[in-house]
């Protein structure tokens, strides 16, 4: 393979993500909400998480909607399929969400945040199979050298990448939930949006590996939410996104968490100045929603194992190269 006119070429697909959504060969399983989507109930289940995002929307837009129906999300599924040999065949590199947002009163479609949730063979690969593996037999955990690496700069490269403009106004922003082996305290800083800013006591390997992707992160706890998120972003997180943008993403990964960490984000007890997530929690309450989290960890393996296969090792040489000569 002649590595020296190696082109990295990113192509992107847009899928709605309603109530009648299937997820397509090429979608991680294991994402969000493909989870949702398997089943006999999953028309069900999406009805009504997509349900439970536009309440929440409109709780928290309360402004000028008396009867909290003004509002409305529409989610699009991004896949971004990534060509290395410019022969067509892609490999499916990145999945996140793109919401849409709806205002009724006056007619108008607005864009809200790109992000959100964020899936990626590559990473199963870096968490369920290289780094497991080399921690096998080993007495202590450690990080193999140079993890995450090439996963940050595939993801920089996409952000700065002509596609990526083309088809978004504003960087990405993803919002995940707070790690259960930390403590978060909350500070005075509130915003009026986001809610209260918590700070973690500690750094975490997640944290460290989207530092690699470019990305900063920051804790909010928003109005009736019942524990921090952690919101990752390049940029400016509270002045270069509009309130209804930022509502858009809590709202959606709000939903999903409560039902992936109900015992985090559906607790009955909200988080107070000092705070520990504990997913062992069991005075929590269960939506209405079908989810399987153990199936969802055993695919994680699976897929980092197809991209181990279909990415890492055919492309190997090349991919070394190319992330040796780029500094993103």
């Amino acid at each position: 393979m002649n590595t020296e006119n190696t082109q990295f070429d990113f192509t992107i697909k847009s899928t709605c993500l309603d109530e009648n959504y299937q997820p397509s060969d090429n979608t991680r399983i294991t994402t969000n909400f493909a989870n949702l989507a398997r089943g006999r109930n999953r028309q069900e289940n999406l009805r009504n998480a997509l349900k439970m995002i536009n309440n929440s929307f409109n709780a928290l837009a309360s402004w000028d909607n008396p009867s909290a129906e003004r509002y409305s999300i529409e989610l699009e599924i991004i896949s971004v399929h990534l060509d290395i040999e410019g022969t067509g065949q892609a490999f499916p590199s990145i999945e996140v969400l793109k919401t849409n947002i709806i205002d009724h009163k006056t007619n108008e479609r607005s864009e809200g945040i790109v992000g959100n949730n964020f899936s990626s063979y590559v990473r199963d690969y870096d968490f369920s199979v290289l780094l497991l593996n080399h921690n096998k037999d080993q007495p202590q955990f450690s990080v193999p050298d140079n993890f995450g690496e090439l996963h940050g700069k595939l993801f920089k490269h996409f952000v700065n990448s002509p596609t990526y403009q083309e088809n978004f106004n504003k960087p990405p922003v993803i919002c995940l939930s707070v790690s259960d082996n930390k403590t978060y305290y909350r500070t005075e800083n509130q915003h009026p949006v986001l809610g209260f800013e918590y700070e973690p006591n500690d750094t975490s390997l997640t944290e460290q590996y989207f530092k690699k992707m470019g990305l900063q992160v920051r804790y909010f706890m928003p109005a009736n939410s019942v524990a921090p998120f952690a919101f990752y972003f390049f940029g400016d997180l509270l002045n270069d996104y509009t309130n209804l943008e930022l509502i858009s993403t809590i709202s959606t990964m709000g939903t999903f968490q409560k039902i992936y960490r109900p015992e985090i984000y559906n607790a009955n007890a909200a988080a107070g100045q000092c705070y520990q997530p504990n997913l062992k929690n069991q005075d929590h309450s269960l939506t209405q929603i079908v989810y399987d989290r153990g199936e969802r960890s055993q695919l994680a393996i699976d897929q980092g194992r197809f991209a181990e296969e279909h990415f890492i090792k055919p492309y190997n040489i090349v991919l070394e190269q190319w992330s040796a000569q780029n500094f993103l």
